[in-house]
């Protein structure tokens, strides 16, 4: 599903919390949950999940909602449908959240979640802001191994992969040596994510919440460092990324017949897709953000330098002749 978006009214910003079971998110949670931080964040537990809320801290409780005296807001959902429910019944509440985190499953891949916003329900309402992938600094290593020795794919990898920041907890149960050599062996799945080291999921909320992965805005403008290749990855299940680059304008029309058919085919092989396009009849340039199925397209305002349309592809077995090929067709004549 390809979706065009113009000129979005202010949005939420929403975090999507993965990683492995053990590395820490429920211990994250609980600290939003209860420290003296002053914002309203809404988390959001996309499962039956452990958070223990000391009952003195629980102002009012309505329904599947518990509001806390720091004025954040404690919620459980199960499928994605009852999560778009919740999310438009939290944004109604007479304060609605300033940010809302949803904490994924340890054993979930976080796209289907992620994709959740993408939805026309929620367009203009809500705007995923990043994915953040909290991992275990004890056992990273040995559940990347066993993925590459074996040439499969992992959960673990999934949420690595998909990752715009990524916590590297519990620093304190290894040697500075071992986690350096975890730092390095996430980087060989994702190369460019900041990678934060804590301990006990210790970790200025700055560093994961408004970072404006998915966002434009005068935090995060889009350049170049936006489509830099953020998957180095030789030796594992044939994830990488694939970049594209065609000079001068193209035809809109004939890109999107061509992106449409191209994620239907392979949906399930795409992670993410990220693009600053020069479209002809169009002065700004537009930018094309995907996760998996779902894709948006914006503009974002004036060129600083030459048109030119770049397209990054992040995925598994992705033909870069074939892709490569299918750009010369979306030229403007």
């Amino acid at each position: 599903m390809t979706l065009d978006v113009d000129d979005q009214p202010d949005t939420v910003g929403v975090t999507v919390l993965t990683g492995f079971l053990g590395s820490g998110k429920t211990t994250l949670v609980n600290h939003i949950l209860t420290a003296d931080h002053g914002r309203r964040i809404a988390v959001i537990e996309n499962e039956a999940g452990e958070i223990s809320i000391d009952t003195e801290l629980i102002v009012s409780s309505e329904e599947e909602i518990l509001e806390l005296s720091n004025g954040c807001v404690c919620c459980t959902v199960s499928v994605r449908n009852d999560l778009t429910t919740l999310v438009k019944k939290l944004l109604a509440r007479p304060s609605p959240p300033e940010h809302i985190l949803v904490e994924t499953s340890g054993l979930a891949d976080p796209m289907p979640v992620t994709q959740a916003f993408f939805v026309d329900e929620l367009a203009g309402k809500v705007g995923l802001d990043a994915i953040v992938t909290m991992v275990d600094a004890k056992h990273i290593s040995e559940h990347l191994e066993a993925v590459e020795a074996a040439r499969i794919d992992g959960r673990a990898v999934d949420q690595i992969v998909s990752a715009d920041r990524i916590v590297l907890n519990k620093t304190d149960l290894v040697e500075a040596g071992e986690v350096d050599e975890a730092e390095e062996h996430i980087r060989r799945f994702n190369g460019t994510a900041p990678i934060i080291r804590s301990t006990y999921a210790k970790v200025p909320l700055e560093e994961l919440l408004g970072i404006g992965a998915f966002t434009r805005s005068e935090r995060a403008p889009f350049d170049d460092a936006f489509l830099e290749e953020t998957f180095v990855h030789d030796t594992g299940p044939g994830i990488e990324p694939v970049s594209i680059e065609v000079p001068g304008d193209l035809d809109r029309p004939l890109f999107d017949a061509w992106l449409g058919d191209f994620v239907d085919r392979n949906a399930a092989d795409i992670y993410r897709i990220k693009g600053i396009m020069a479209f002809a009849d169009q002065a700004e340039r537009t930018i094309v953000q995907g996760v998996r199925s779902l894709v948006e397209i914006y503009q974002d305002g004036p060129w600083a330098g030459p048109r030119r349309s770049r397209l990054v592809i992040i995925g598994r077995n992705l033909d870069r002749g074939q892709l490569t090929a299918d750009s010369l067709l979306w030229r403007a004549s």
